[in-house]
């Protein structure tokens, strides 16, 4: 009897001091748990650091707080706060609807570095100049990848040629009808899109198939394949997967060869040696491997909010993190290297923020989301094999970001896209990209005071600024310079492709661009009050577009300006055409083909004035007193401020 008196009192003692320590909880906010290089996942995670007999204390993996977080259950605010230092993850981080509501971030002031791999060590000497590692799972098929960080850096392939590109023989004059219009005439077939003719003496039977890969390059896009059989005596390679089109097609001949001995012809490159089940890499002059830090990526991304359309995530924040070293699987990757992971990736997410993170050498996308009300804003994304960041969905912010030096392995890949409803593309700073700089579709989606400089580097029929199927999009404030036409279908600074409607192009401005607006298969647009210079020729083009209005733009070109299919525009009033060759002239088009020319006479509307330019290199332009601009109802511009805000 007295026994079970002594168990009811402990019982009753225990329940309230149950019913205390959650009132406490409740009172304090949010539950917050701590990840640390000194941590345990023994411990409860709810401290910074170990207590002094380190029986309790912070986790050490972000798994493990994440289950944590997750027991509490999703109605609770829960924080996870990581402590400074690296952490490895052999699998990604996913949050599911269970962790609505969680954030996690770095410690205020901490440095945290997420890495989707390992540690590679082991290097010896392999030949002359080159250090190997074995590494195991991949000469078994286990473990692939095509990035390599060492040092901070992201590492070039061994490639083939050394520079430029080869060319090959193959042939696929099947006429494309325009993406609107089904793409090809015929459709390719199987072996048209997994074979490919080389020249003599670019290859030959001393091609590792196990090891090889190749880029074919297309107009605006790239399929990077495997290799599967090399037939020496035909000089046929077979291709492991399909590419995207088949080599050949648009009348482009150009591939690449990465991934093989033959191809390391440098100091700081590498490659991944299949059959012998080592990564091979020529250090850099005074690069002691010893002591180098190289990771190899196992992962194609880090953190992923994985949603359903009946559970979405929700209230999710991921802030003040850096991510790196993520792979991609051996596949082409489409238009823009669309169907890569990100390094954070997120499907079906709702009110979630991703802010102040730096996704650097990551092999696939940066960031990659979709859902709706997400914010990505003040993130840095760089160094990365395919886009920095692509988006899809209703009511998105994607503001203050600094994206370049994507595509370093899908030259395809855009450095920010994405498309949805009532999405908001501004104040990001973006440059030096293979291809285009920012694409946006979608509807009533604005794209404002964004700074773009040095875009399609690489390929063709892209822009600074790209719409597709876009409906009533205003690009506003936007100031693009320095994008130079490598051939092909060429290149741009404000883009409306096909079945764009409704559109509003609005004080803007382009510096050397030759072809500030290219209008393809569009109509019912407006081009207003926008500045575009060149210090050589310039072109404005509307092929199969119709119903533009363009009025009070100021065109600036030292030399000639031509239309082409200037009866597209069926307003064209008080607009200033300067050329100082004094050539002014337009191109009626049958389709794509120049059918007659004439010239573009000056009146009271549209005048060939100069329009006395004070300033505008830094994106604030002026006029100096008596510019006919004025008159004209032209307003300065001023779009200096262009690019993530202080």
């Amino acid at each position: 009897m007295m026994a079970s008196r002594i168990c009811g009192i402990v019982l009753t003692v225990g329940y309230l001091c149950m019913i205390s320590s959650s009132q406490a909880s409740d009172a304090s906010g949010p539950a917050t748990f701590f990840v640390s290089r000194e941590g345990n996942d023994a411990w409860s995670g709810r401290t910074a650091e170990p207590d002094a007999n380190r029986t309790d204390g912070p986790f050490a993996t972000l798994h493990a707080a994440c289950r944590a977080a997750r027991a509490l259950g999703k109605g609770k605010a829960r924080t996870i706060v990581v402590q400074a230092g690296e952490y490895y993850l052999d699998e990604p981080l996913v949050l599911t609807a269970e962790d609505s509501g969680l954030t996690i971030e770095a410690a205020r002031g901490a440095e945290v570095r997420l890495y989707g791999g390992r540690r590679v060590s082991g290097w010896k000497r392999d030949g002359e100049t080159f250090y190997a590692a074995e590494l195991p799972g991949v000469a078994e098929g286990t473990w692939d990848f095509r990035a390599l960080i060492v040092n901070g850096r992201y590492c070039p392939r061994a490639r083939l040629p050394r520079e430029a590109v080869f060319e090959h023989e193959s042939v696929f004059d099947v006429p494309w009808m325009t993406t609107t219009g089904g793409g090809w005439k015929r459709k390719p077939t199987d072996a048209e899109l997994t074979t490919m003719r080389y020249k003599a003496g670019d290859l030959g039977a001393w091609l590792d198939v196990g090891n090889a890969e190749v880029t074919v390059y297309h107009m605006w896009d790239e399929s990077l394949v495997g290799v599967s059989a090399n037939d020496a005596d035909s000089r046929t390679l077979t291709f492991s997967s399909p590419s995207g089109h088949p080599p050949g097609a648009f009348g482009v001949k150009k591939y690449v060869v990465w991934n093989v001995r033959e191809g390391m012809t440098q100091p700081g490159q590498w490659y991944l040696d299949r059959t012998a089940g080592k990564v091979v890499y020529w250090p850099l002059p005074g690069e002691d491997m010893s002591r180098a830090a190289v990771i190899a990526p196992v992962v194609e991304s880090i953190i992923v909010l994985k949603g359903t359309k009946e559970k979405p995530v929700k209230d999710v924040t991921i802030r003040g993190l850096t991510l790196s070293a993520t792979t991609t699987p051996l596949k082409a990757g489409g238009f823009g290297a669309g169907r890569f992971n990100g390094a954070i990736d997120a499907v079906f997410a709702e009110d979630c923020t991703f802010a102040d993170l730096e996704v650097v050498n990551a092999g696939g996308q940066a960031i990659k989301v979709s859902g709706s009300n997400l914010r990505i804003q003040k993130c840095h994304t760089h160094h990365v094999g395919a886009c920095g960041i692509r988006f899809q969905g209703d009511g998105l912010q994607i503001t203050d970001n600094h994206v370049h030096d994507v595509g370093l392995t899908y030259p395809s890949a855009i450095a920010l896209t994405g498309g949805g409803k009532g999405c908001e593309i501004g104040h990001n700073h973006v440059h030096h990209t293979p291809y285009s700089a920012v694409t946006c579709g979608g509807q009533d989606n604005r794209i404002e005071s964004n700074r773009i400089h040095h875009a399609m580097q690489e390929l063709h029929d892209g822009a600074g600024i790209y719409c597709f199927a876009g409906k009533n999009l205003v690009l506003r404030g936007n100031f693009i310079y320095d994008i130079v036409d490598t051939g092909g279908y060429g290149a741009s600074a404000y883009y409306l492709d096909e079945r764009s409607e409704g559109c509003l192009v609005e004080e803007n401005v382009s510096i050397n661009v030759v072809r500030p607006s290219h209008n393809h298969m569009a109509e019912g647009n407006t081009i207003r009050n926008n500045v575009f210079i060149s210090d050589g020729d310039m072109q404005l083009t509307f092929p199969r577009s119709s119903g533009y209005t363009f009025e009070r733009n100021v065109l600036f070109a030292k030399g000639r300006i031509t239309f082409d299919n200037y009866e597209g525009i069926v307003t064209a009033a008080n607009n200033i055409f300067y050329s100082e060759a004094g050539k002014v002239e337009c191109h009626k088009l049958d389709r794509y083909s120049r059918t007659e020319s004439y010239a573009v006479e000056s009146d009271d509307s549209n005048l060939q004035a100069d329009p006395l330019l004070t300033a505008y290199q830094q994106g604030k332009v002026e006029f100096a007193p008596g510019s006919p601009a004025r008159r004209l109802g032209i307003e300065p511009i001023d779009v200096s401020g262009a690019g993530p805000r202080p």
